[in-house]
Formats: structure tokens, C-alpha cells, sequence
């Protein structure tokens, strides 16, 4: 199915026309059919000479009801404008056309009405006055077709540039994140609470699990039951006019301007930047606005960085996304103009001079932010947040790769340059833990995350400390080519070096230990330093000494007993049984029995 949306001034002919072409009255109200005036949105769906469905949105044309047709046009894709023949272009045409320029639609038809009741002349006169209002919107190269609904003239006509129109279109993605508008919601006796909206994309199977965002909550729903065209459906896709049967809600919790959301696919907000798109300069607006999305309508603030950019702080938070289109409208009935959203998730302004600094960044990202951009002002964001705010594919099935500055770090993408800063400033960090006390078993890993302003995660710390190129070793990081000197313990260190050097399996007995002063904390800053191998039950040799042992065990008669290779290494019972379960341990030997060990070879 296709949506098409009717756009024109009140009393030109937009719902007689959708009667004629669908056969269906679109005014819903005892009132409308009553004044012949529609009042609120309309509804009516036929099939084209191509076999296409196509559902109309029908909106109402006359001032007072400005705020439903802007909901009407929130969600649709395609309008058909319409401009009565013997009455022209009128003051609602303009206020269509700026919700038009506004949303940014770009693809329709333009509709000549009431051509019965007009001469030629008048005809030519309102097709070259309607192409000149809309020379500046997406409709300015739009088919013009020529109807009358009383007649039934120019009808196959409006079918066939229909079709043509929407064949034209892009596709939207049936597996892209589901947002739909809530525009109407009413009670169906026996089934409850019904809302409809116009599905621009993803599907909505019966039985899903969807979240109900208000203006005040959001919630979990179920989907009860689907309609499309009046018939039941166990599934939906784009773009389609839906009606969803809800359970887990009652109909006066949901009301128009509300979103049906796949769950934990969207982000809210209540303060976008924005770009003009058309209408007056931010700097002449009024501060207090009404802003239209979707089919949402609600309070707003600017704040105008310069004409053609803001930051504006909506009354509650939406789930809304770069390039999003909004209408903007004084708290009167007069549209001011049309924005799109540069940036879902922006920066505080806390400084002097910011929201300067504020406008060149937004006037550098032109129609939208690049991805580049953004991750370098973050440093570091994780992918989903990134596809919540709408700066890559929200298409469950698209697996876009990082642009060349950017880093994929497990489910983060970080920036290359901020990347290597960290990774540099952490070095420099971990030097300065072992010139300032060299002793220290090293910068505490847990410290990183705080040390560089970044996000406590696993992956992301342990890439910065990869790219820093210091070692990680118990909870502590330290740089590979450590400072040699132990500060206090230097001397005792090296006394103790020099007589392992002499003697390899001499270990020292605690007592010579406590005459050098070296404590638990020197020894184990020495063999951090790789300058001392401590072994159980407080041994302590030289790194070299199982390497020396090996080139002796491996004379032995093999298999070999803990007396003979104590005889031969020429020490005690205290230091080889010790030595002999670290060569084990490196696979160097194999123990046999209690008494036998044995080279593997």
C-alpha cells in the first residue's frame, strides 16, 4: 500500500475529490457531512489501474484546523496539493505549502478541481499561479492533472499520474525500527483500545511486544490484532495506514501525538539542534513556539544561534532522530517555518560564547551531521547509540563499517586521534607511577577509565591499553621497558644480584633478607622489574636461575631423584623442591612419583 495525503485550501474539493476516486466518504463526523466542512482527518483507500493500494489521508483546509492537518501531513510521504479551479490560489494554500516546504515533502501531484466550473482562461490562469506558489517546495516539478469530481473528468487521468508518482518512489525497509504516529485512537466494543497511524517503516507482527510513548510515560504494549484496509492482518509492513488493536492499555491513556515503538530502538530527547529548512530566520521568530512532528503538536522553546540555526527544548521528550522534519508554528495559527534535526543528543552550553561556537559546528555539518563529526566530538559511542540517534542505518540487516577515522572497539566506535591521545597520555601516566615511587607495583588498571574520561568498559579500556604499549599483569599496568632503578631498594638489589651471580642457587635466608632491607614491597618491585625470581616459601634467586638449573638436570640419569638434583645444583632441600615445582609448572619437568622427576624432552 501506498499513503497519499490531501493538501489545499478549505473548500476546494480535497474530500469530494477522494470520494470520487475511492467511492469511500472520508469526512468521519455527523458534523462535517452536516456543514460540508472537514473538520478533522478523513480516511479512504481504493486501488490503482497498476494493481497498487493506495490509502488517502484526507485534511482538513480551513485555519482553524491547521493543527490536524499538520498532523495529517506529518507522516506522509506523498500529497496530493489540490487548487479549485474557479477559486485559485487562496490564503490556505500558502499554509499548506509552508507545511509542505516545511516537512519536506518532494514527490506528488498537483490537482486542478472543479474544472466544470471554470473557462479555459481561469483554468490556465490557477495552474500558472499554483506552479508559481510552489516553485519553491519538492512539488515544484510535480504532474499537473486537471479534475472535476462532479464530472468524473481527468479522474483516470489523477489514477494514472498516482501511479506513476508512487512507482517512482524509494522503498521504505520492512526491518527497520517501527515508529508509528499515533493520529487517532478510539474503542471497538469486545476489543478494546484501537489506535491507527500511517507505518512509514519496519513491520508490526500481531502478538509483538511494542512500547507506548506518551507525553507522560512509556509503556509496554501487545499487539492484539491488526487492520489494514478494514481487513485483519497477522502482520504489517511500510507504508501502510494500520490500525492496531492494543492490549495493556486503556483509550484515554493514548490520544494523537503519541509513537508505537520497537523496543530499545529509539532514544528520547527534549532538546534537538536544528537547521532552518524554510520560513523566517530563528532570530526574528517568536521564543515560544508550537512544534509539529509526526503527528505530534506541543510546546516549545528556541534558542537561535544565528538565522538558520537553534537549539530548541521541547515540552517532553520524543523519540526523534537526525533529519527528522519538524513544522513550526506561532502559538497563533501562522506557520513561521520548517527545521530539520541536525543533532538528537547535543552538547551542553555552559560557557561563554558556546552557542558561537555552537552555530559554526552546526553550520559545518550542512544538511546532517557526518558520522566523523560526531564520534570526534564524543571520542568514543557506541554503535547502537549512534543508530538510536540516526546518524547510521537503522536497518536491523545494514552492518555499516566505521569510516576510515574511526575505530570499531567491540560494540564502540571510537575516534583515531582521541584514541591515540588516551593511549598516550596513559603511558605518560604509568612512567610517572614508576619515577615517583619505584617501588609501585604500577598504575592500577581500575584507575584508567577516570585517569582518561572515558566509559568504564572492558573492551574500551583494554584497546587504549593496547595501543599505549605498557604491559598488564595483575590488576596493574606497566611500561615494558620499566625504570631500572628501585629508588631505596637499589643498593640491596644489587648487592643481592651480584651474590646470586656468584653462587645461583644460594637463595638467601630471611635473615640476610631483613640485613638488606629488602621487605615484601622491594622484592616485589624487583621482580616486576624482572631483576628477581621469588619462588614459594620465600626463595628468592636470580630470573636466570631455572634456565642455569635445566643445563644441569638435563646430565642427570633420568628419571631423576629431588636428592640428586639437589646434590647437583649444590644447594638445599629448601630451594630445589620449590625450583623443581616452577619447572613443572613451566612444563620444563614432569614429576613421575613422590620421589622422581624427569626432563621433557
Amino acid at each position: 500500500m501506498f499513503v497519499v495525503a490531501t493538501a489545499g485550501h478549505v473548500d476546494h474539493g480535497k474530500s469530494r475529490l477522494v470520494h470520487a476516486l475511492t467511492g469511500m466518504e472520508p469526512d468521519r463526523w455527523e458534523e462535517e457531512r452536516r456543514r460540508g466542512l472537514t473538520i478533522d482527518l478523513g480516511f479512504a483507500w481504493t486501488t490503482l489501474p497498476s494493481g497498487a493500494d493506495v490509502a488517502f489521508v484526507d485534511v482538513p483546509g480551513h485555519q482553524r484546523f491547521l493543527g490536524n492537518m499538520l498532523a495529517g501531513l506529518g507522516a506522509a510521504p506523498v500529497v496530493m496539493f489540490i487548487v479549485a479551479a474557479d477559486q485559485g490560489w487562496q490564503a490556505q494554500s500558502d499554509d499548506h505549502r509552508d507545511a509542505i516546504a516545511a516537512l519536506g515533502i518532494d514527490r506528488g501531484v498537483i490537482v486542478i478541481t472543479r474544472s466544470d466550473l471554470a473557462p479555459d482562461d481561469r483554468i490556465t490562469q490557477t495552474i500558472t499561479d499554483t506552479l508559481t506558489g510552489l516553485s519553491s517546495t519538492g512539488l515544484a516539478t510535480a504532474p499537473v492533472v486537471i479534475t472535476s469530481a462532479a464530472t468524473a473528468t481527468g479522474l483516470d487521468d489523477l489514477r494514472a499520474a498516482l501511479d506513476t508518482v508512487l512507482a517512482e518512489g524509494p522503498s521504505p525497509s520492512p526491518s527497520a525500527p517501527t515508529r508509528l504516529w499515533v493520529d487517532r485512537s478510539f474503542t471497538i466494543g469486545g476489543s478494546g483500545t484501537v489506535v491507527t497511524g500511517t507505518l512509514s517503516a519496519g513491520t508490526i507482527h500481531t502478538g509483538d511486544r511494542l512500547e507506548l510513548s506518551t507525553a507522560h510515560r512509556t509503556r509496554t504494549v501487545t499487539v492484539r490484532g491488526l487492520q489494514s484496509e478494514g481487513h485483519p492482518r497477522n502482520e504489517i509492513g511500510p507504508t501502510r495506514r494500520t490500525a492496531v488493536n492494543l492490549r495493556g492499555v486503556h483509550t484515554d491513556d493514548v490520544a494523537r501525538g503519541d509513537v508505537l515503538l520497537t523496543p530499545d530502538d529509539w532514544r528520547h530527547t527534549a532538546i534537538v539542534d536544528i537547521a532552518r529548512v524554510s520560513g523566517d530566520d530563528f532570530t526574528s521568530v517568536p521564543e515560544y513556539l508550537v512544534v509539529h512532528i509526526g503527528t505530534s503538536a506541543q510546546p516549545a522553546r528556541l534558542r537561535p544561534f544565528d538565522a538558520d540555526h537553534a537549539r530548541l527544548y521541547l515540552d517532553h521528550a520524543l523519540p526523534l532522530i537526525v533529519r527528522d522534519r519538524m513544522v513550526l508554528r506561532d502559538p497563533g495559527t501562522r506557520i513561521v517555518g520548517g527545521a530539520r534535526i541536525l543533532d538528537a543528543d547535543p552538547p551542553d552550553l555552559r560557557r561563554r560564547g558556546d552557542g558561537t561556537r555552537r552555530a559554526t559546528q552546526l553550520a559545518s555539518m550542512q544538511s546532517v551531521p557526518s558520522v566523523e563529526a560526531e564520534v570526534s566530538r564524543r571520542g568514543v559511542v557506541r554503535v547502537d547509540h549512534l543508530r538510536r540517534l540516526g546518524l547510521i542505518g537503522t536497518d536491523d540487516t545494514s552492518d555499516d563499517p566505521p569510516p576510515e577515522s574511526v575505530r570499531a572497539i567491540g560494540g564502540w566506535w571510537a575516534d583515531a586521534t582521541a584514541l591515540d591521545d588516551w593511549a598516550r597520555r596513559l603511558r605518560t601516566a604509568v612512567d610517572a607511577t614508576h619515577r615517583d615511587d619505584p617501588l609501585s607495583p604500577g598504575l592500577s588498571r581500575a584507575s584508567v577509565p577516570t585517569l582518561l574520561g572515558i566509559p568504564d568498559d572492558a573492551e574500551l579500556v583494554d584497546a587504549v591499553i593496547a595501543q599505549s604499549g605498557v604491559d598488564h599483569q595483575n590488576a596493574h599496568l606497566t611500561a615494558r621497558e620499566r625504570i631500572a632503578n628501585l629508588g631505596p631498594a637499589e643498593d640491596a638489589v644489587a648487592a643481592l644480584e651480584r651474590r646470586l651471580a656468584a653462587d645461583p642457587f644460594a637463595a638467601p635466608e630471611a635473615d640476610d633478607l631483613a640485613a638488606l632491607g629488602l621487605g615484601d614491597r622491594e622484592l616485589a618491585a624487583a621482580e616486576r622489574a624482572r631483576r628477581l625470581l621469588r619462588l614459594g616459601a620465600g626463595v628468592v634467586l636470580a630470573p636466570t636461575a631455572p634456565a642455569l638449573a635445566m643445563r644441569t638436570l638435563v646430565t642427570l640419569e633420568q628419571p631423576f631423584t629431588t636428592s640428586a638434583a639437589r646434590r647437583a645444583l649444590h644447594t638445599t632441600r629448601r630451594v630445589v623442591i620449590p625450583l623443581l615445582e616452577h619447572l613443572d609448572a613451566r612444563g620444563w619437568t614432569r614429576r613421575i612419583d613422590a620421589g622422581h622427576r624427569e626432563v621433557i624432552r
